[in-house]
């Protein structure tokens, strides 16, 4: 795992855009279909958006059909953290990054990965970093 990373929330905020602050650091999600990696099917490695870590390979990227970028797997289990999440009257499990403990998404077990898992993630707290 990378470093880990303790910033204040006067530091995120002036870090980030008001849209990658609220997604991030309020656990907010963007509108379906609208994220930059919907439909990118541009090979690399998926980033946190707040901190760099690698999060995501291009490789186990598939279209869902729900609206957000996909993923079977991480590139690296110990990059991200899972947590309950309880809130809006549902049972999830919330994907974190584990450098920087931003919330990227939500995962769930209905994908086609080797452990059945999808790891939903909004674009905003992703940043692909292209293959050369």
């Amino acid at each position: 795992m990378e470093a880990k990373v303790n910033k204040t929330e006067e530091q995120w905020r002036e870090e980030l855009d008001p849209d990658r602050y609220r997604v991030l650091r309020k656990k907010g999600t963007e509108p379906p279909f609208t994220g930059a990696y919907t439909h990118s099917k541009e090979t690399g490695m998926y980033r946190c958006g707040a901190c760099g870590t690698d999060l995501f390979s291009s490789d186990t990227k598939f279209d869902s059909g729900t609206g957000w970028p996909s993923f079977t797997e991480p590139a690296l289990a110990e990059n991200v953290r899972l947590e309950a999440d309880n809130s809006l009257f549902m049972k999830r499990t919330e994907v974190l990054c584990a450098a920087c403990d931003s919330h990227l998404g939500h995962v769930f077990d209905d994908g086609p990965g080797p452990n059945g898992q999808r790891f939903c993630i909004n674009s905003l707290a992703l940043d692909l970093d292209p293959a050369e």
